[in-house]
């Protein structure tokens, strides 16, 4: 009994025939993209010695991202979710083969890096919100918290397995292997989706375009729980994700050099995993908005101790700490988003999510290679903490119904 309180709870697998061919293949497939993940930013540091140039990367692929979440979360809510995903499968299984091409040339040129980026990046605006929409319809709303604490999991393990393989391979064979290794993992995603069942859109067919995101963006008028779902996360990741410094900490302030810089991509999804595991607790919490807040102001003072330490063991520590503490804000997120939107309107709604989930992390490159230029590396980081956990206060106080919000309330009280 113990366990089952402590553990993740794995009835979602259990249940749902399709669940389990999405989440194998998709476990597979995200070890591959945090190979790329990691090796983008390795190989554009290499070819500049810039950590701006690292943050301009993500800055570049920001339009793509939102453009594609918005329109990718109307064709998500217009046609069948499951040929959705094999699609932009395929076409994100391309954009790697580019980019390892390019890396196998005699002399790698800088600008696909931005430009495959970027489409990669509007495609995931599909893909990623096709993924989403699934998941309350395959398992259930009685088992969504677990699915998503399950998804956690699967996510955390390629945070983990991707770096710090990412990391092993960039030093020993080179970024183009990275790259084909990708490609890769694409087809086992591709072939469990296959043998999933169709999944249409549910009621009424809809038509992609402007008026179809207008309806998903009006639906937040008024809903503090969804607006407190997003503009929390933005705080977070704008200010509280200093990823675009690895790079330049692992090489410089720790003097690991690529193993080093895996590590410290690898060490926020360590925690994470550890915080997913052990999810198992979570379904019992009614106070789902203060928990969100909590954690993400745990978040921002771990990050804001690691940007003030020397030690690359203690460093990683620390962000293993952040890791864990947003693993357990992503879960509960998630499940207020999914349980607060219609069926008919998930696949825009999830889309403004990943966008927000995607996009942040791009703006929070940008922002902290700038002010790592204008200062240093660890005063960016550290003042990013430290702006992350008054952005969270101030979200709980400008959106009072996002913090009240408790499990198992109507769906109108969300504006309160």
């Amino acid at each position: 009994m113990a366990g089952r309180r402590v553990f993740v709870d794995i009835s979602p697998l259990r249940v749902s025939r399709d669940f389990r061919w999405l989440y194998t293949g998709q476990m597979v497939s995200f070890v591959g993209s945090q190979l790329t993940v990691v090796a983008v930013p390795y190989q554009v540091y290499q070819l500049t010695h810039s950590s701006l140039q690292v943050g301009l990367v993500s800055l570049v692929s920001l339009v793509p991202l939102v453009v594609g979440s918005l329109v990718g979360g109307s064709i998500v809510d217009a046609y069948d979710r499951r040929r959705v995903l094999l699609i932009t499968e395929v076409l994100l299984a391309a954009t790697s083969a580019t980019l390892a091409l390019n890396a196998s040339a005699a002399r790698p040129a800088l600008w696909p890096l931005y430009a495959v980026t970027a489409v990669a990046s509007g495609l995931s605006g599909v893909d990623r919100p096709a993924r989403s929409a699934m998941v309350p319809n395959l398992v259930g709303e009685e088992h969504l918290a677990a699915a998503n604490a399950l998804w956690q999991i699967l996510l955390q393990v390629g945070v983990v397995a991707g770096p710090g393989l990412a990391g092993l391979l960039l030093a020993g064979t080179g970024v183009s292997t990275v790259y084909w290794i990708d490609v890769a993992t694409f087809a086992a995603a591709f072939i469990t989706v296959l043998f999933m069942a169709p999944m249409p859109v549910p009621g009424r067919p809809r038509k992609v375009g402007l008026g179809s995101i207008i309806e998903g963006l009006s639906y937040l008028r008024g809903r503090q729980v969804i607006q407190g779902v997003f503009l929390i996360d933005i705080n977070a990741m704008v200010f509280g994700m200093p990823r675009a410094l690895f790079p330049a900490l692992g090489t410089n302030v720790f003097k690991g050099g690529a193993q080093a810089v895996g590590f410290l991509y690898a060490a926020p999804g360590a925690g994470a995993l550890l915080g997913a595991l052990t999810t198992g607790w979570v379904g019992r919490v009614r106070h789902q908005g203060r928990a969100v807040i909590i954690a993400v102001m745990a978040w921002g003072a771990a990050i804001a101790t690691f940007g003030a330490v020397k030690l690359l063991p203690l460093a990683l520590l620390l962000l293993a700490i952040a890791g864990w503490a947003d693993v357990i804000s992503a879960v509960f997120r998630n499940t207020m988003l999914q349980v607060s939107t219609p069926d008919e309107l998930r696949g825009r709604l999830s889309a403004l999510q990943i966008a927000v989930v995607t996009g942040g992390p791009r703006l929070g490159d940008f922002e902290a290679g700038a002010v790592a230029a204008a200062t240093d590396v660890s005063f960016s980081v550290v003042s990013g903490g430290l702006a992350c956990i008054a952005g969270a206060g101030l979200v709980a106080r400008l959106l009072p119904g996002f913090s009240r919000y408790r499990a198992n309330d109507p769906p109108h009280d969300s504006s309160d």
